[in-house]
């Protein structure tokens, strides 16, 4: 079983930054693959930047490569996302998720707002 806590959301202008923080409890955390998601109102929930717990790679939506950085700290249990240079469109909340095969955790989200 794994618990995930987002923190880190706020308001913020267009062109700032933010930092989402997701702690993870359990003893087994450097061995999911953790990601990164975000839903919008009246949108679907979409991808948004993803870590291997083996290689430690990222992947990046799209939208957010160049401006969203994915990092993980095993040693804290913990993952973050880096957010630059924020647009409107980057408005949502963001929910953090654990994977291993055939299992997946959600966190509970945080909002972010970004205003023009």
């Amino acid at each position: 079983q794994v618990q995930l806590v987002e923190s880190g959301g706020g308001l913020v202008q267009a062109g700032d930054s933010l930092r989402l923080s997701c702690a993870a409890s359990g003893r087994t955390f450097s061995s999911y693959d953790m990601g990164w998601f975000r839903q919008a109102p009246g949108k679907e929930r979409e991808f948004v930047a993803a870590i291997r717990w083996s290689s430690g790679s990222p992947y990046y939506a799209d939208s957010v490569k160049g401006r969203f950085t994915i990092s993980r700290d095993n040693a804290k249990n913990t993952v973050y996302l880096q957010m630059n240079s924020l647009k409107p469109e980057d408005t949502a909340v963001y929910y953090c998720k654990a994977r291993r095969p055939g299992i997946d955790y959600w966190g509970q989200g945080t909002q972010v707002t970004v205003s023009s």
